[in-house]
């Protein structure tokens, strides 16, 4: 099973619009990240899951666009910026498939961190805007950083 960790994309400053839509710089970004993924045979998943902010939506969107998706994008609970981690640890222990998450600082890296090395509180990975972390899980409990791809780094 691989997972799929997206920072949303860029967004506009709270002062502008207080929802946080992407900005036209965050769209383009998440556009080239999904383009290059499935490009490389990315994920083939039921949905994309986000948050349910904004933000999360429409990268979540706009990812699911480029790639393989039976049901599109869905929110679920859970993914907030402070949300716990171990109830994704522990829903992730026991799915099989394939799961596209797209989230938010600081609970992305807090994920990342207990799932790689059992400590919420070490960072494992820097998660920037419009990045995709591929984590491997070996098992339940054992988990691996597979690949990173940036805006920057996936080429047409």
């Amino acid at each position: 099973m691989n997972l799929y960790l997206i920072q949303h994309a860029e967004a506009v400053d709270k002062s502008v619009d207080p929802e946080r839509p992407l900005t036209e710089k965050g769209r383009a970004d998440i556009i080239k990240v999904a383009a290059y993924t499935a490009k490389k045979g990315g994920p083939s998943v039921l949905a994309v899951t986000h948050s349910g902010k904004l933000r999360a939506r429409q990268t979540a969107e706009l990812f699911a666009f480029e790639i393989e998706t039976l049901q599109g994008v869905v929110a679920v609970k859970d993914l907030e910026p402070d949300a716990n981690p171990a109830i994704w640890v522990e829903r992730l222990g026991l799915m099989e498939d394939d799961v596209v998450i797209v989230g938010h600082q600081p609970h992305l890296g807090r994920l990342a961190s207990v799932l790689v090395c059992g400590d919420p509180d070490k960072d494992v990975v820097e998660f920037r805007n419009a990045g995709l972390v591929c984590l491997k899980k070996k098992s339940a409990h054992d988990w691996t950083i597979s690949y990173i791809i940036l805006p920057e780094t996936a080429e047409d």
